[in-house]
């Protein structure tokens, strides 16, 4: 059984649509949020909605995307109602004319996302044998991180000639990757058989807990609280580096661009540092790293004298042990599993990630609001600090 890996990266261009859209959405629609609103817990609230509907509408589109039947396939209709709302909302954004015009762009490009990320996430097991699944994954992975780095750093550059250029070229992306997932990816009437069955969240819990060993218990709350970390300075590092550090909106996109490079050039070594050292060992050593890197990194226009170039050097390194600890987590909660609870572990991994994204914005918000941006990076380096804590009471 071999994979075929051309058409599974024509496959990523599904992957590679969704993530052209949200590093730029992140860093620029708090910049627009901050016209008309002043409380950056207030913005970081807005900036759930995504995930919030993420929570409550991919499974039901999940779920209705398995019983659709067209001459198109099962999952593609959502694909191309999804994908062409999404390019128009994405064109319009930052053309608004007040609050209200703002936010009815911003709901109907949070919709319009919604429709089409599961059915797109769908079509890899749909066409792809389960254990060919994990390698398919790792190219579609990477499809997702190259759409980050290029729209991060390509943008910020287009930005500066013209604020509608990158919406408007991530737009025509959108598009083209539809046009090719149309043209060369045919879906089975059928998709491919697998073993996995749906569980209730209150049973995966029930079931954790219940394990004389708290192993997944403590790792489910560490990424729990890394990713509140993570998400809550996504949601702010723009504003953070436009109300604190006083630069453009496209300094804080360029200079997140080399902190997703970094995840995307360590992902596979990490990997085998992973395999190397231990999982639990890497994970630690990743969030020792990131909790040093988000100090220093918030040392810099407050204790110490700013410098670009240097914060662009500690965003190197902070993907670089971002790339440690995510590519290793969900490898671990699903190790201990048996064979017939992978699925719920997956579950409960995605949960407390999903939990965190809409929490983490808003506890990074409300420490702003009531103390000041400068506490921005220290509460992301205390999330991650109590994630580290939470690791170092796993077994090894």
């Amino acid at each position: 059984m071999k994979l075929n890996v051309k058409k599974t990266f024509i496959l990523g261009l599904g992957f590679f649509a969704v993530a052209l859209v949200w590093p730029l959405y992140n860093v620029y629609v708090p910049i627009f949020l901050r016209d008309f609103i002043d409380s950056q817990f207030k913005i970081n609230a807005i900036m759930t909605l995504d995930n919030v509907l993420a929570v409550f509408m991919i499974p039901f589109i999940a779920s209705m995307s398995d019983r659709t039947q067209t001459r198109f396939g099962r999952r593609m209709p959502f694909l191309m109602v999804g994908i062409p709302l999404s390019a128009l909302a994405f064109i319009l954004l930052p053309n608004y004319t007040s609050f209200l015009s703002l936010m009815v762009i911003i709901t109907l490009l949070n919709f319009s996302m919604t429709i089409f990320r599961a059915p797109t996430v769908a079509l890899m097991p749909d066409i792809t044998p389960a254990p060919l699944r994990s390698k398919a994954n790792g190219i579609i992975n990477f499809m997702g991180g190259l759409a980050s780095v290029f729209v991060l750093m390509g943008g910020a550059f287009l930005y500066k000639q013209n604020k509608n250029y990158p919406f408007m070229m991530t737009a025509v992306l959108m598009v083209f990757a539809l046009l090719m997932l149309l043209k060369f990816i045919k879906e089975p009437e059928v998709g491919v058989d697998t073993d996995e069955k749906p569980v209730k969240l209150i049973d995966s819990i029930k079931l954790i807990t219940r394990e004389e060993d708290k192993t997944t218990v403590f790792v489910l709350l560490a990424i729990f609280f890394w990713f509140i970390g993570y998400q809550g300075l996504e949601a702010t590092f723009s504003n953070y580096c436009v109300q604190l550090l006083k630069l453009e909106a496209t300094d804080a996109s360029f200079i997140l661009s080399f902190f997703a490079l970094a995840f995307l050039v360590s992902a596979i070594p990490c990997g085998f540092i992973g395999g190397r050292l231990g999982k639990r060992r890497a994970i630690i050593i990743g969030i020792s790293g990131d909790v040093l890197v988000f100090l220093a990194i918030g040392s810099l226009g407050t204790v110490l004298p700013f410098n670009k170039m240097v914060m662009i050097g500690l965003m190197l390194i902070g993907g670089f042990f971002w790339a440690m600890i995510n590519i290793n987590s969900y490898p671990m909660v699903v190790e201990k599993a048996a064979e017939d609870h992978v699925g719920t572990y997956t579950g409960l991994y995605y949960f407390s990630s999903s939990l965190a994204a809409i929490t983490g914005p808003l506890v990074v918000g409300a420490f702003v609001d009531v103390i000041s941006f400068k506490v921005t990076l220290p509460v992301t380096a205390g999330a991650y600090f109590i994630a580290f804590l939470f690791m170092t009471r796993t077994k090894k």
